[in-house]
């Protein structure tokens, strides 16, 4: 249908998915003076994606790859500076500890991030750990790390921060507009919606799980995974945040589990972050819960945090981005300089909401960042792309 001049609207940069990376975004470049335009198929702050809930775990000493922790270095900067700019808290200095294998891939990798790059780590016996993390149980053969300066992000207050920073600097966000597509010509780019038609100077794509529709000319390799969450309830003064319980992690033979100490005093959240069920339509992804989503978690709780309550108090369901490799990529389009694009965080990604949003700023505004995000380009030779490309 032709879209009539009265339908169109200009701005400086218009912003794809308004979730955790989108909504840093938005507020970066209006921060800067962009007029800037955030679109979303959902309202603002919505469950749907990859950026909801109540928690989500931030550490330095980074298991994934060593690359990564001169971003942390800013993501914890620019994290203080947005509870500061809104005077609402949003990390909470929990600690985390790490349990595994000393040749596995948790515990040997943040022991080299550690000394690559200064990073306070402390290592203990599995029966040195039970002393010092009471209600945790540490397998006998496993090394423990912790790393104390690592913490806990609430992640719904941190993207409803961004979101309202960004409204604050004169950022539009528009949520419940699907969009059709988009098209470049390197100068200008025009998207559509199921409202009307937009254009603007340049154009950011932060999709998350929609991001293989949104970068079809691409041909990245990415691949959706159903991920469930499972709060359990806990007695009165067991594993409390705020008696010192931190968030931890396991490595164990094969599988790896992650949690959370107990905020609300009644129930402590964990997750798998191996595994998951492929997702073909993340818009019609299942979010119910079955006994299979409940039999590893419940193990894990049994044999680990024998004091938690195996009875499921509620559930989440988010969805995790994969790219070949499990590192993000993060990049100007091959095709139109004028657009940009994060996607495949892989399930460690929000961590870096804030310093993403930086680098996004600075590759709509010049094409290149003075960030070191040479290891998450395009171009690298682990990423792998679809066949037909």
């Amino acid at each position: 249908m032709p879209v009539s001049p009265n339908d169109r609207a200009e701005f400086d940069t218009i912003i794809l998915g308004v979730g955790g990376m989108g909504a840093a975004a938005c507020y970066e470049l209006a921060r800067r003076g962009h007029r800037v335009l955030g679109l979303d198929q959902f309202s603002l702050v919505h469950d749907r994606g990859s950026s909801h809930g109540e928690s989500r775990i931030i550490r330095k000493a980074y298991f994934e790859h060593p690359d990564y922790v001169p971003l942390l270095h800013r993501a914890y900067e620019r994290w203080y500076e947005l509870e500061q700019a809104t005077g609402r808290p949003l990390l909470r200095p929990t600690g985390l500890v790490l349990s595994g294998s000393a040749e596995g891939e948790t515990i040997c990798g943040a022991r080299l991030s550690a000394r690559q790059h200064g990073l306070q780590l402390q290592n203990f016996t599995a029966a040195q750990a039970r002393l010092r993390f009471p209600g945790l149980e540490f397998p006998t053969q496993h090394d423990v790390a912790f790393e104390p300066g690592a913490g806990t992000l609430l992640v719904d207050d941190c993207v409803q921060a961004h979101v309202d920073e960004a409204i604050r600097h004169g950022a539009t966000l528009r949520g419940n507009e699907p969009i059709i597509d988009w098209c470049s010509d390197g100068q200008t780019v025009s998207v559509r919606t199921s409202a009307r038609e937009y254009v603007a100077r340049k154009l950011v794509i932060t999709a998350g799980a929609w991001s293989n529709d949104c970068l079809t000319d691409i041909g990245l390799q990415l691949t959706i995974l159903r991920k469930f969450v499972g709060w359990f309830p806990v007695r009165a003064g067991e594993y409390q945040a705020t008696s010192g319980t931190p968030t931890y992690f396991f490595e164990l033979s094969g599988r790896t589990f992650y949690g959370f100490p107990s905020f609300d005093g009644a129930t402590i959240k964990v997750a798998e972050h191996s595994g998951g069920e492929p997702v073909l339509d993340p818009i019609h992804v299942d979010r119910g819960c079955h006994l299979a989503d409940l039999d590893g978690l419940r193990s894990f709780l049994k044999t680990y945090l024998p004091n938690a309550q195996p009875n499921l108090a509620r559930h989440s369901v988010c969805l995790y981005t994969l790219t070949s490799d499990k590192h993000f990529v993060i990049d100007v389009h091959p095709c139109w300089k004028n657009v940009v694009f994060a996607a495949g965080f892989s399930g460690h990604g929000f961590k870096f909401c804030p310093v993403v949003g930086e680098i996004l700023a600075d590759l709509a505004e010049n094409t290149k960042t003075s960030l070191p995000i040479e290891f998450l380009s395009l171009k690298r030779p682990d990423l792998k792309f679809q066949s037909s490309q």
